[in-house]
Parts: C-alpha cells; sequence; structure tokens
C-alpha cells in the first residue's frame, strides 16, 4: 500500500522532522513553510518548478539574486529531506534533485551576471572565429555524475573557448571577462548571507589547483591536460560534464584522449591503487576511520572500484563513459568484468551508504561523512536508516564495509612487482656468471639452457629493452623471473619461452599489455599453454595484443558459440561507434579477432572438432559480411530504396564451409533491382564492402578477399545482375566456373536474391552434359593447377599432390556436373564429405572407396589445420606418413576418369 494512504502528512512530516534538525529550524523559521510543505510533500521536485520559483522573484542586482536562490535551495532541501525520511523518495530521487538544484541554480545565476556584465563590457568576441563566447561551466565529481548529495559541495572548472575582447563601452580581454564573471557566479551561489548559502563551490580540480588562474581558454587546457595531467586528474574527468556553454562538444573532443586511453589500459590499477593508498594515509593521519566516504570499505573505494574499469575500457568500449557510478556497475556487471554476485553487494552497499551519507548531513545541514560520536545523534541515525538501535545498525554498516573493502582489496590487489624472493630472480636481476646460469635453466628443465641464457642476455643487452620508460622497465623486470618458471611446465620449454620471450618483447613498448599480465598473474599460465602448443597462435598474439584481454576470463574464452549473441554484441559495438567509420572498422576487426581467438583457444584444448570449427568460422565469415553489407548501404551518399536487393554470394572455401584462420574469402555480388541507377549505385557497394573488409586499419584487416570467381573474371564487372548472371552461367561459363558452383552459396545480404541465385545455381548444375568433353576439360585444368604448384622438396603437399585435397575436390565436382541432372540430391551444398557419401550410395562410385576417401580427405584436411598452427606455409609432409590415403584417392581417380 501506498505509504500516502497509510500515513496523512502531518504524520510523515512530523516524523522526518524528528530526524532532521535543520528540517525543523527551517519549519521554525517560516510558519508558511508548513502548509506548503503539505501541498506539495507527495510532488517530486523537478527542474521546471525550481525555475517557476526563481522566476517568480523581483531579481534587479546580485543581493536580490543571491537571496532568490537561497530561498529556492531552503524550499528544495526541506521537502526533500522530509520525503526522504518518510519514506516517499528513493536515493535516486535525492541525488537528481540534489543535482537538478545545482544545475538550475548555476545556470539561472550564471545568465543574470552574464546579462548584467555584458551591459557593461560588451560581448566577449573570439579573435581567431569573430563570434561571441560564452562560459562553460563543467560540473565535476557527483554533480557531474547526477548523483550530488544533499550537503555536498561543487566542483566546478571554468572554460572558455577562444582569447580575445569584449566589444562595450569597457572593453577588456576575454580571459578577465570571464575571470570576472566566475568570481561573481561563485559568490552568488558560495556566499553565506543572512540566508544561508547555496552550494560551497570547490575549484581546486583546475589546472594547478588553487595556484591556477580561475578561468582556461580551451588551448590552455588542452595543452595543461596533454602534458602535463595527472592521473588523478584522468579519474575526476571521468565525471566532467557541461552545466553550461555552447561550445563544450569542443572541450570534451579535446580531453577525451586524456581521459580515455584508445586502447585497453591496465595501468590504470597502479595508478588508482597509488592515489587510494595516499587516502588511505591521510584517512588514517586525521584518524578519519568513521567516515563513510573515505575511510575503510566507505564510497570513494566503490566509486574506484567502477571508475578503474571505465578507465581501463572506456577508449574501446564506449558505454563504459557514463558519468554516473551506479551505471558504470551495471555495465559492468553486464560485461562480466566482476561476478554478478560482488556488483550486488557492490550496489547494495552504494545505496546504504549513501543514504546514511544523506542522514548524516539532514541533521545540521552539515558537508560530512563521519558517523556520530554522541549517543543522542547516533540513535536518530539508526532510527533515520530503519534500525531500533545503534549496534544493530552498527552491525549492517560493518557488513556493507567489510564486502567492500574485501572487494577492492581483490580489485586492486597489488601484483607481485618486486621480484627479489623469486627463485629465478637472479636470472634477470642479478650478473650470474654464465655457468651457474646455464645450470639453474636446466634445473628447471630447459633442454637448450645455454641457447636460453644467450637469449634472455640479448634482451637484456638489447636497445629495445634498454630504451623502454622505466614504470615498463620495472614491469618487464617483474615479469621474466614467473615466465621463465611457467614454461618450464610444458613439454616443449625451450620453444615456448621462445614464444612467449618474442610476444613480450613485441607488446613492451605499449606498457598497458604489461601492466595486465602483471595485475592478471593468471593469465600467465594460459599465454604459456597457447604459445606451447602452437607458433601461428603465438604470433596471432603478438600481432594483436589486446587479445589478451580475453584470457582475463576463461568462462567467456571457452563459451559455446552462439550467434544470435555475437550478432548482438557485434551490433552494439558498431552502435557504440556511429558516425565514426574508422572506428567501426577497427571495432569490427577487434571482434573478429576476438572471436578468432575464443575458437583457436578451443580447438586447442580439444573441445572444438574440425568440421564444427570450420561451420564457425564460415559463421562468423557471414554475419560479418551481413554488418559490414548493412553498414556499406548506409554510408552511401546515394542510394534509391531503404533496403538494397543485393547479395554476397561465397564460392571456395566459405562457400563449402570450410574455412579456416587465415582463410581468404571468394566471394561476388550479384543484385535484382530494376532501377536505372541500379548498376552504378550497387557497384559502389560492392567497392565499399570490399574496402570495409580488406582495408588495413590500425586494427589490421578482416579478410583478404579474391573476386575473380565473378563472370569474366578480373576483367569483368564488379558486380552482376541476376539476369546477367544467368545468362552468363548458361551460355558463357567456362567448365570450372560451373566447379566452382558446386561449392556456392548465398552468405549476406538479400535472401530474395539468394534464392534467385541458388536456383541459378542448381539449374546450371542440373544441366546434362556430354561425359568425355566434361572429363577432358576437367583433366586439363586438374593438369594447369598441378603445374602451377611445383613440388620438388621431396615432401607430400597435402593439397596439391596427387592424391590430396584438390584431386578429392574434382571427384566430387566431376560427379555432381556429370550425374546432377539424373541424381538432383548431388547439387546439395553440403560439403565434400556429404557429396562423397551420396555419390557412394548411387553407386557412382565403389561405397567402399568412397568411405575410404571420405576418411582421407577428413584426415587431410585435419593434417593441413594442424601443420598451419605449427607455422608452415605449406601442408607438406613425409610422404610415408600418409602413403595408404593418398592411394585411396589415387584409385577413386582412376575409377572414375579411366577412359
Amino acid at each position: 500500500m501506498d505509504i500516502s494512504m497509510q500515513n496523512p502528512p502531518e504524520q510523515l512530516i512530523a516524523t522526518a522532522l524528528g530526524l532532521s534538525r535543520y528540517a525543523r529550524r527551517l519549519t521554525e523559521s517560516d510558519p508558511a513553510t508548513l502548509n506548503r510543505l503539505r501541498e506539495t510533500l507527495f510532488i517530486p521536485w523537478d527542474a521546471a518548478a525550481m525555475q517557476a520559483v526563481l522566476d517568480g522573484c523581483a531579481i534587479d542586482d546580485e543581493t536580490a539574486l543571491k537571496k532568490a536562490l537561497r530561498v529556492l535551495r531552503k524550499q528544495v532541501m526541506l521537502r526533500l529531506i522530509v520525503r526522504d525520511l518518510a519514506g516517499l523518495a528513493d536515493l535516486r530521487e535525492v541525488m537528481r534533485t540534489a543535482t537538478l538544484l545545482a544545475e538550475v541554480t548555476t545556470r539561472f545565476a550564471l545568465s543574470r551576471i552574464d546579462s548584467w556584465l555584458r551591459s557593461q563590457y560588451g560581448p566577449p568576441i573570439g579573435e581567431e572565429s569573430g563570434t561571441e563566447q560564452d562560459l562553460v561551466v563543467v560540473g565535476m565529481g557527483k554533480l557531474g555524475g547526477g548523483e550530488l548529495n544533499v550537503s555536498s559541495d561543487i566542483d566546478l572548472i571554468f572554460a572558455y573557448p577562444e582569447e580575445g575582447e569584449t566589444t562595450g563601452p569597457r572593453k577588456t580581454s576575454n580571459h578577465e571577462y570571464f575571470a570576472l564573471l566566475g568570481k561573481k557566479l561563485i559568490s552568488a551561489l558560495n556566499e553565506n548571507t543572512a540566508d544561508g548559502f547555496v552550494f560551497r563551490v570547490d575549484m581546486r580540480l583546475r589546472p594547478y589547483g588553487d595556484s591556477g588562474p580561475l578561468v582556461g581558454s580551451f588551448s590552455m587546457l588542452e595543452n595543461y591536460y596533454l602534458t602535463q595531467g595527472r592521473e588523478w586528474e584522468r579519474y575526476a574527468w571521468i565525471k566532467g560534464r557541461p552545466l553550461t556553454g555552447s561550445l563544450y562538444q569542443e572541450l570534451a573532443d579535446i580531453l577525451r584522449p586524456f581521459v580515455f586511453r584508445k586502447y585497453l589500459d591496465f595501468g590504470a590499477f597502479a595508478s588508482m591503487r597509488g592515489l587510494h593508498t595516499q587516502i588511505r594515509q591521510e584517512v588514517n593521519r586525521r584518524d578519519m576511520q568513521d567516515n563513510i566516504k573515505l575511510g575503510p570499505g566507505g564510497i570513494r573505494e566503490i566509486e574506484f572500484i567502477a571508475q578503474v574499469f571505465q578507465l581501463i575500457r572506456g577508449g574501446k568500449e564506449t558505454d563504459l563513459q557514463t558519468r554516473s557510478t551506479l551505471m558504470a556497475l551495471d555495465l559492468i556487471e553486464q560485461r562480466k568484468l566482476l561476478p554478478a554476485q560482488t556488483v550486488t553487494e557492490l550496489r547494495n552497499a552504494y545505496f546504504f551508504l549513501r543514504n546514511l551519507e544523506h542522514r548524516l548531513q539532514y541533521l545540521e545541514d552539515a558537508q560530512t561523512q563521519t558517523l556520530p560520536a554522541n549517543d543522542a545523534d547516533r540513535q536518530i541515525i539508526a532510527a533515520a536508516m530503519g534500525y531500533a538501535d545503534w549496534p544493530e545498525f552498527l552491525h549492517a554498516l560493518d557488513c556493507h564495509r567489510s564486502k567492500v573493502e574485501r572487494h577492492f582489496e581483490q580489485v586492486f590487489a597489488a601484483p607481485q612487482s618486486a621480484q627479489d624472493s623469486h627463485p629465478l630472480a637472479a636470472l634477470w636481476q642479478g650478473a650470474p656468471a654464465e655457468e651457474e646460469a646455464v645450470s639453474l635453466l636446466a634445473e628447471q628443465g630447459y633442454r637448450h639452457p645455454a641457447e636460453a641464457w644467450q637469449r634472455l642476455k640479448r634482451i637484456r643487452e638489447g636497445s629495445r629493452y634498454n630504451q623502454l620508460p622505466t614504470e615498463s622497465r620495472a614491469r618487464f623486470d617483474a615479469l621474466l623471473p614467473p615466465l621463465i618458471q611457467v614454461a618450464c611446465n610444458f613439454s616443449n620449454p625451450d620453444e615456448t619461452l621462445e614464444r612467449i620471450l618474442h610476444l613480450v618483447e613485441n607488446i613492451s613498448r605499449r606498457g598497458t599489455y604489461l601492466a595486465l599480465l602483471l595485475e592478471y598473474p593468471q593469465t600467465l599460465n594460459q599465454v604459456a599453454k597457447l604459445c606451447s602448443a602452437s607458433p601461428w597462435v603465438s604470433d596471432y598474439l603478438t600481432q594483436h595484443p589486446v587479445l589478451l584481454d580475453e584470457l582475463l576470463d576463461t568462462r567467456e574464452l571457452y563459451a559455446k558459440y552462439n550467434r544470435e549473441e555475437l550478432r548482438n554484441e557485434l551490433k552494439g559495438l558498431l552502435h557504440a561507434a556511429e558516425g565514426d567509420t574508422e572506428r567501426q572498422m577497427d571495432s569490427m576487426r577487434h571482434f573478429k579477432q576476438a572471436q578468432t581467438f575464443r575458437l583457436v583457444a578451443q580447438d586447442l584444448a580439444g573441445a572444438l572438432p574440425l568440421e564444427i570449427l570450420s561451420d564457425q568460422l564460415s559463421d562468423l565469415a557471414d554475419l560479418i559480411l551481413d554488418e559490414t553489407l548493412r553498414l556499406a548501404w548506409a554510408g552511401l551518399r546515394v542510394k534509391h530504396r531503404e533496403t538494397p536487393r543485393f547479395a554476397v554470394i561465397a564460392y571456395g572455401k566459405l562457400g563449402g564451409k570450410e574455412l579456416g584462420y587465415a582463410s581468404d574469402l571468394d566471394i561476388i555480388f550479384l543484385y535484382d533491382d530494376d532501377s536505372p541507377d541500379a548498376a552504378e549505385i550497387y557497384a559502389k557497394l560492392a567497392q565499399r564492402i570490399n574496402s570495409w573488409i580488406s582495408s588495413m586499419t590500425p586494427a589490421g584487416i578482416l579478410y583478404e578477399t579474391d573476386l575473380r570467381l565473378r563472370p569474366n573474371g578480373a576483367s569483368g564487372l564488379l558486380v552482376s545482375s541476376i539476369e546477367a548472371f544467368e545468362s552468363y552461367q548458361k551460355k558463357q561459363a567456362w567448365v570450372w566456373e560451373h566447379q566452382a558452383l558446386t561449392r556456392a552459396r548465398f552468405c549476406a545480404g538479400d535472401t530474395g536474391v539468394g534464392a534467385a541465385f541458388e536456383r541459378i545455381r542448381i539449374e546450371v548444375l542440373r544441366q546434362e552434359r556430354d561425359d568425355a568433353t566434361l572429363r577432358e576439360e576437367v583433366l586439363k585444368m586438374r593438369q594447369k593447377m598441378l603445374d602451377a604448384h611445383p613440388n620438388t622438396s621431396g615432401l607430400f603437399d597435402i593439397k596439391h599432390n596427387r592424391g590430396g585435397i584438390i584431386d578429392v575436390e574434382f571427384i566430387v565436382q566431376y560427379l555432381v556436373l556429370n550425374f546432377a541432372h539424373r541424381h538432383p540430391e548431388l547439387t546439395r551444398n553440403a560439403g565434400n564429405l556429404a557429396l562423397l557419401r551420396i555419390a557412394g550410395e548411387f553407386k557412382l562410385i565403389p561405397p567402399e572407396l568412397a568411405e575410404q576417401v571420405r576418411d582421407t580427405y577428413r584426415e587431410y584436411r585435419l593434417l593441413q589445420h594442424q601443420l598451419r598452427l605449427q607455422g608452415g606455409t605449406h601442408a607438406r609432409i613425409d610422404p610415408a606418413q600418409v602413403e595408404e590415403n593418398a592411394e585411396a584417392v589415387k584409385r577413386l581417380w582412376q575409377a572414375v576418369f579411366a577412359p
């Protein structure tokens, strides 16, 4: 039941006044206040109501302005305090109302004072733009976050766009004008008059603090933050929000690179840890253990937990640039950066502590976060928090604070940066004799300890290591001993160490990745495991070190592939970067790399059979092509319809769903559209899609593309109409093009165009052909491919040699083209394994031999895959290893193609 129905206003007001001496004084000083409170108690404050109070005041000078602002504050505070203590308002309303009061009073005061000053000095004009300038008032801290407390000071920073001067009768520089405007604004809000104050104003967050100028131009702020800005200022600017000023966005764009690094910034842990240590020392020095904001397990620790993840990831995941602590916690939970239970406990503690903070401040309207020392006030606070007595309340408080403190310590636990005690410290930090070093490495299990020692020495003496910044070198030094040790846990320690060292050397210039490995020591074993298993994966990590982030949560790393979840994730990333094409391209590349990395981790763990892996890699490519098409169409300036009648058709490995980690994409583009401008528009769309996919950006490329399978090959049009494609395939295409068609499929775009393509494909494949002519053409093409890939190595090339993969593929393609008119099932795009089985069932080939070749093809693909993971450029092996397999394929070849 609603509280207002259970209790009359008088009772609610009386209860609240008993818990706030400040509210009681407000009603006693003005009896009319109580009547107004009874009438409005059940109505929350909003900005319009606050503005109406100010608009109803006669304001001719600064004295009248100050009185009006303070009258408004008293009215807002009284109703807000009573609503909160009577259970009519929750924490979000309290914080929102306090924030609105600061915004409305600041804007109103600035507007009046600026108007009065302009009548004397004239408008300030920018010397470069020649336009009128206005003051940007930036709300920092809880004001910026929209979570202001009821008796807080407000942290402000004043900025203006350009230097210049005013144009009125009393000319002055823009700097002097805005400095005067800022001083008068502070006085209007901060001065303690007979009516009290509005907000205490704190300007110490500005550049150079109290010793710096009160206001700064955009260029001055840019120079300061990008050359002298300190880590605590990055932390503070997370919450920076404009209250006034038409050109704030320009300032925000200037400061964003300072606050949010473009890449993951795990160095934020150390910075925030250091800042918290300073705060904790100050708390201890001033005996502030009972301070629920700064003391152990207090509000500040919750804010630090939220903001460290914002600093680390905000540049990459822009949603995390939120100014709200509560919203940041929600996003941290959604992204699984912390366990859901942890976030729930932090959120509950935040609500408890912020409600307590307000009740402490309601006592006397004092800016305090310290628990009371006298019994009377303790009883009031306990009652205001809903507890029978102080001990019961204190137990609840201690529970919340202990949970916050525990979570804080877990998040900010100092890494083992001091390596003196590590058993292998002497190898890196000291100067051991070579014999001693080699002996120590041999004891660890290295098979070539002398070579390992020389490798370590080369790093230590090399320019790359010695030119590292001091902080990065300290991190590198801390990492080396545990890395040397962890490599010994694998069957190939020397190779594992070499690959890890190559990775760490390459990422050392980006100290944030060293920080990640240092802050999360459990990732070292994951890195070693992957590097040990595959040089290809080691190289992939080295090229894309951002993927180290994937190792932090093995649940995500080994999570089952879910297409819909991935599509939603990709759409979310692209939406967050809307309007910034370069960032969208990078986001898509990072997404693809992350998903590929997850699949390779599961592959190496033996959790993914090759056929399923290929299906998922192919599906990932389909998904990316579909999103690329959507974005490319949206980015076209000239288009004639809302959605394009356009499709991407996959050939080759993508068409057959046999994609590998580094496969390129064989694709063509088709459209079905009668518009006279269709050909030109879709040609631009195709170019844009290809550019999106294959362009090199700072994040790399998505895929190499091959567009030569389109009609007339490289000399043909980039896109074809369905009509032209059908005519070409039925009248002009070469036999090898029909061979390629056996592994083609619709993969992205308009499903209607895809269906039309599939109809044409089936009709072409089911045409009756002359057997002798077909055999001759297929054999001729096979010989061309052999000639194009000579192999003098003495090894068996799994793909190209006689009896290899291509022979199997040519057999299947020939069977489809020769017999599909009699056996339509052969036109299914089911892959080579299924088509071999179908051909055996129809007795087109010996069933027993079909099964042998199926097994061979499966084994070939697996061997090819494994060799690629081991870094091989060619899939070549000892012929004896696959002698039986190759003979089976040759026998089938003979059975199919013998005259």
